[in-house]
């Protein structure tokens, strides 16, 4: 071949019913009963378990795909639909098309099959699920467009032409991946009350930062989830006011605070840059590049002028980098020229605290309480309660508070010591915890119940730890159910009867926490 020519090489593969970027279902393991169903997760290294690839995010491409399924079946991918044919070579198919004009790197490449259904939710966005979930989904995912509105009124035009949404099984690992054109989400979020919907806000911001402007390595993972969280959280506080998004902000903070306290604070992994060398980035995956990074841009807000000054800044830094992956540095060397006449200020920020060093952050931004004093004010109440005091609390403790303070007032407990047993008992009897179904505040609840020792919340830990799969709750409600003696034995063996069904990820890094190693 002479310079300057193009070759297309075509090359067959095929992937293995092993492969980690694939879950395939049986019809017994989904909705409907009817029909097989399979979704992949690609992120962080996992492409190449089913395409040859540069499984790298450094590298960016576009992609067509032809992908010939059953015809009472439907095939989605992280694409624009092309439509639909029968298969010229067998009648009982369809071949549906796709194409991906964007450049994106491997790890958004992405695709489902099943008997799904849509919905219509906005003038470019369909909710897809299967039909028992379809209805559901469409109530709760509503305020799609005026989230993407905002995004787009925030951080600049959204590239991708159509913004559908996926709601998966249970078992999907995550609370949503944010595959260009169509975001996967987990049906946990389908609390009912559109409370838990700042996870589409998330997947959202990543149409910008992530997916168009990307981290070169899994070691700068914070490019993409700090300023995604904080793009998310203003998101927030245009629809809900600001006190919200500082509401939020604390609420990570907290977030944050448990992962150190999990992973110990002179773990390297909790670095904002960590060294990846020779570490799968899934085992290192937790919460401090999504809330260390946040706070590092919340903590610049307020040093550099303020919401509106920092937005600008990252808008001009979407523009910069948009279509590109870079790292840290870039983005540093970004900041400083566009603040030039701050260099001072930034100078001051202790920057290798921040990005290399383990442990919480060097600094606390300043957070607005307004939203958060009712929740400490009741956490503390329940922390110094004696026996003698238990009488003194009642179901209308929680008389205007909404949701996400109810979250906040149980994250608040679970990073002080256990309550004492006789504390949680009387907890249920005037809340009632058991019998609220929103995935967050019944996964902080449960893990109270465990840490305090209450046997009677046993089984109710454990079904939660395997109807579902999503990662942020299976593993520490293992975890927590493995550290309690009574419950040990039955964590281990609870866990050895579903790993057939979790995800192959979730399997391995909840197979580690649990000591189980010759599962693998």
């Amino acid at each position: 071949m002479r310079r300057g020519q193009e070759a297309i090489i075509e090359i067959s593969f095929e992937s293995s019913p092993k492969s980690s970027a694939l879950q395939w279902f049986t019809p017994e393991q989904t909705s409907g009963k009817k029909h097989p169903f399979l979704f992949s997760q690609c992120q962080a290294n996992h492409c190449r378990a089913i395409l040859p690839c540069q499984d790298t995010p450094a590298v960016k491409l576009t992609y067509y795909a032809e992908i010939s399924v059953p015809k009472e079946l439907v095939a989605l991918m992280s694409a624009g639909r092309d439509g639909e044919m029968p298969d010229p070579e067998d009648s009982s198919r369809k071949i549906y098309r796709f194409s991906q004009n964007v450049p994106i790197p491997s790890y958004l490449i992405a695709l489902v099959v099943g008997d799904l259904e849509s919905r219509k939710i906005g003038p470019r966005t369909l909710v897809w699920a299967e039909k028992e979930l379809v209805d559901k989904s469409a109530y709760e995912f509503a305020e799609t467009e005026a989230m993407l509105q905002t995004a787009e009124d925030l951080a600049g035009p959204y590239v991708w032409g159509q913004y559908d949404l996926l709601v998966l099984p249970p078992s999907f690992p995550y609370g949503g991946m944010e595959n260009p054109c169509l975001t996967f989400v987990t049906p946990t979020l389908l609390a009912g009350d559109r409370s838990l919907s700042n996870v589409i806000a998330h997947e959202i911001s990543h149409s910008w930062t992530g997916n168009l402007v990307t981290n070169k390595t899994w070691e700068h993972f914070w490019l993409n989830e700090g300023h995604t969280v904080y793009l998310e959280r203003r998101i927030g506080g245009r629809l809900f006011g600001e006190q919200f998004r500082h509401f939020k902000a604390l609420g990570g903070w907290r977030e944050l605070q448990n992962t150190i306290n999990a992973v110990g604070e002179n773990n390297p992994i909790s670095n904002l840059v960590p060294n990846l060398n020779e570490i799968d980035p899934d085992v290192a995956y937790s919460s401090v590049p999504y809330e260390k990074g946040f706070a590092l841009l919340f903590h610049l807000e307020q040093l550099l002028g303020g919401p509106d000054v920092f937005m600008g800044f990252l808008k001009a830094y979407i523009q910069q980098f948009a279509y590109k992956s870079i790292v840290t540095d870039d983005w540093k060397k970004f900041l400083y020229s566009y603040f030039k006449d701050k260099v001072d200020i930034l100078d001051k920020v202790d920057w290798k605290s921040w990005l290399h060093a383990p442990g919480m952050p060097p600094v606390k931004p300043t957070y607005d309480m307004t939203l958060t004093n009712a929740c400490v004010a009741l956490s503390q109440r329940w922390i110094q309660a004696k026996e003698s005091d238990l009488g003194s609390f009642s179901s209308a403790d929680l008389k205007g508070i909404s949701s996400h303070q109810l979250i906040e007032f149980l994250a608040l407990l679970l990073v002080e010591a256990p309550l004492p047993l006789s504390h949680v008992k009387r907890m249920q009897q005037v809340y009632d915890f058991n019998a609220i179904s929103n995935s967050e505040i019944r996964f902080r609840w449960l893990r109270l119940c465990i840490q305090s020792k209450w046997e009677e919340a046993i089984p109710l830990a454990l079904k939660m730890a395997t109807e579902q799969g999503r990662m942020k709750f299976t593993r520490p409600l293992f975890r927590d159910l493995y550290n309690f003696d009574k419950s040990r034995d039955l964590a281990v063996k609870t866990f050895l009867e579903h790993r057939a069904c979790m995800h192959p990820v979730t399997s391995m890094l909840v197979g580690r926490d649990l000591d189980q190693w010759q599962a693998y």
